[in-house]
């Protein structure tokens, strides 16, 4: 039976073989799809690497205590139907019964950006008890989706970062965790401890991961999150090595020492290039 099948294998079947195929060695994208889209990742993309960008007065997207996951950060679940995503839907047409899930439509970036914390069981200090996916935009101090308030930093010129706790990116391992918070435009997550896997992913789409010091944290030294952050980084990348010390200060005088989370040469050279998907296809283009 094994034989029989496996010789067979690339003959395909009558109805694999009458599939309509484009020739060309590209993916033919189809922008009206709400289900695969192009994702941005490699737009303007140039053969050297940017480099270390500095986060400079970036504003606090989000201040979340302990044990974020994954799942708070990129929820797999059903649609809301009053999310920026059902918007997004909506505007294209898609009926309600027909939204489906994040986790089916996750090959479309517009979508999964849309659902970056978009987790209705999100807790965030801004929102003082207040318990669904919404912030504070800090200058205008509106109440906003929280995908709506990362365009309106973009549009308006500002990096952002993330306060958390410990644990943060429990859960299980979703590429997507760290990808959303990329397409939002967060610069640098500053926690008391991160999961492993979520880490590294965070490492790999350029997002800067810091721990505070023991016995440190948001409370301990004061944030509210209102301030404006700037992390001190060398704009060389040769000058950055794993787990040094960074200092961060603020807008209102305050000013910290993090411990820099990327731990390898290999995250630092992921830093380097603007995150590990433009490295890859840097690398592949030099062959």
């Amino acid at each position: 039976m094994f034989k029989s099948t496996y010789e067979s294998i690339t003959k395909g079947n009558p109805m694999w073989n009458e599939l309509p195929v484009s020739t060309s060695t590209l993916y033919p994208w189809d922008p009206s799809s709400t289900y695969i889209h192009e994702p941005p990742y490699f737009k303007d993309m140039k053969m050297s690497p940017p480099g270390p960008r500095p986060v400079k007065d970036a504003y606090c997207l989000l201040n979340f205590g302990d044990s974020i996951t994954t799942d708070h950060i990129s929820p797999a679940g059903n649609i809301h139907p009053d999310s920026p995503a059902a918007k997004y839907l909506k505007e294209r047409g898609v009926e309600r019964k027909d939204f489906n899930s994040y986790g089916s439509r996750r090959g479309n970036d517009e979508i999964m950006a849309r659902g970056t914390f978009a987790n209705i069981r999100l807790v965030n200090k801004f929102l003082k008890g207040e318990v669904g996916p919404k912030t504070i935009h800090v200058p205008s101090g509106e109440k906003l989706a929280v995908f709506d308030a990362a365009m309106k930093y973009k549009n308006e010129g500002h990096d952002t970062i993330i306060l958390a706790g410990a644990e943060y990116g429990s859960g299980s391992s979703r590429d997507w965790a760290a990808k959303g918070p990329m397409l939002q435009g967060v610069k640098a997550v500053i926690a008391k401890s991160f999961e492993r896997i979520h880490r590294s992913n965070l490492a790999g789409m350029g997002i800067i991961p810091l721990c505070y010091k023991a016995g440190e944290d948001a409370d301990t030294l004061g944030l509210t999150g209102h301030e404006r952050y700037t992390v001190h980084l060398p704009t060389n990348v040769s000058e950055i090595k794993p787990g040094q010390d960074v200092t961060v200060t603020t807008d209102n005088g305050k000013s910290f020492t993090c411990t820099l989370r990327f731990d390898t040469e290999v995250e630092l050279a992921y830093y380097d290039h603007g995150g590990i998907l433009p490295y890859v296809a840097r690398k592949i283009a030099e062959q």
